[in-house]
């Protein structure tokens, strides 16, 4: 829905249900993830059955991802990660890794935002959540992987959902992807295919700066005019500000 028009263009109202307001979509192609291998899953032995319309196919027994299917994942799950971004919300990654641990941390640095790439302890979000507002959970958890080992689901994505935080996750063709917010079905598993995933991750957080005019906009949508309170003795209050 859009409504008002500033400098020739409409005024969206409820900008995260616009199909690409940040213009995510110029970030990545279906050749990109051809080129670096997003197409490739798992033995079709270990296929999930939750992940067989995510799929194109099989070639000598390995599932081969749909990658138009999983470009209009992406591109909604980078819409939704750069609305996060854009409001200052904690985005926290997620991947335990030997391999790729250093360069999710380094990436998470970059961005200003938080990863966990070590031992899952688990409750560590749920004992969070028993703090008394103490302790400020993340607004969004991006899993690079939905796995912590073989063949088990990673602590973290049941502890999201019990608490509802926001979720993208990177789901090869074993895992589960029914507790993911915005799954993107794709090869969670190669030195090509996570260095992208880590590069669009940097993105969302600079591509806001690109539609000034917009983000006027966005800023009213989600800053409430300020409330006044009119009585005896009384002074109008302070603006309020949404919390997100």
């Amino acid at each position: 829905p859009a409504s008002g028009d500033i400098s020739g263009k409409q005024a969206i109202t409820e900008p995260l249900k616009h199909p690409d307001f940040f213009k995510v979509r110029q970030l990545v192609s279906v050749k990109d993830l051809y080129n670096n291998r997003v197409h490739f899953g798992h033995k079709d032995g270990s296929r999930n059955e939750h992940m067989q319309p995510y799929l194109f196919g099989n070639r000598l027994g390995t599932d081969i991802f749909d990658l138009d299917i999983t470009i209009d994942h992406l591109h909604r799950a980078l819409n939704f990660v750069a609305h996060i971004a854009y409001l200052k919300g904690i985005i926290l990654f997620i991947m335990k890794s030997q391999q790729f641990g250093h360069a999710v941390e380094t990436t998470a640095m970059t961005c200003g935002e938080y990863a966990h790439t070590r031992d899952w302890h688990p409750g560590l979000l749920l004992n969070m959540s028993e703090q008394g507002g103490q302790i400020r959970l993340p607004d969004i958890c991006i899993f690079l992987s939905l796995q912590d080992a073989v063949n088990q689901q990673h602590l973290a994505v049941a502890e999201c959902g019990k608490l509802k935080i926001a979720t993208v996750g990177i789901c090869d063709s074993n895992v589960n992807p029914t507790m993911i917010t915005y799954p993107v079905p794709g090869n969670d598993d190669t030195s090509e295919s996570i260095d992208l995933y880590l590069r669009l991750s940097r993105r969302p957080t600079d591509y806001t700066l690109e539609e000034p005019q917009q983000l006027v906009l966005l800023h009213k949508v989600y800053t409430p005019s300020p409330v006044k309170v009119i009585g005896p003795n009384l002074s109008p209050t302070p603006g309020l500000t949404q919390s997100n």
